[in-house]
């Protein structure tokens, strides 16, 4: 297992435990809460989530005050940007961006108060999600993913989004 510490305070680049491949398929040990609580990731994640979602669907920007999430690619490739969305914090507003695919199986690691956003790459992707809360819509907030104020880039200039991500909900 290794982890590398992204520029966001808090937000971790992960490559999972234990990732075999041979001429049967792949294996991969997405999560063991001994090993990751051994290197300091504590988070009592409760609920597991997927989302499956095809080229240019871009979903988010969306963050609570109270969840850890740790990201995953199960199928296909992704790019992502994570965003301190802490008003309290010296890092509010900064942004860092991560690819992840079923080939390099990273994972990332996200802290509350922090928004995340993907974007499909491949011509279909799995996001697997662990999060430290159960879900709870009310209580997140929506950057929209185009906000000049953000100064976020994007491999794409015209995503598929949902009503929620155009700001219309």
């Amino acid at each position: 297992m290794q982890i590398q510490a992204s520029k966001l305070e808090g937000v971790l680049q992960i490559t999972p435990p234990t990732i075999f491949e041979d001429f049967r398929g792949h294996y991969v040990e997405t999560y063991n809460r001994d090993l990751y609580k051994a290197h300091g990731i504590t988070a009592d994640f409760v609920q597991d989530d997927i989302s499956v979602s095809t080229r240019h669907v871009l979903r988010g920007i969306h963050g609570d005050a109270v969840t850890w999430k740790l990201i995953s690619c199960l199928i296909g490739k992704f790019y992502m940007v994570v965003i301190n969305w802490d008003e309290a914090s010296p890092q509010y507003r900064q942004w860092d961006s991560f690819v992840l695919s079923e080939h390099n199986r990273k994972q990332v690691l996200i802290p509350p108060k922090h928004g995340l956003g993907h974007l499909v790459l491949s011509d279909q992707a799995i996001f697997h999600y662990k999060q430290s809360t159960y879900y709870d819509r009310p209580g997140q907030f929506t950057l929209l993913w185009n906000a000049p104020e953000l100064g976020l880039w994007w491999p794409v200039q015209d995503p598929i989004l949902s009503r929620r991500d155009l700001g219309l909900e």
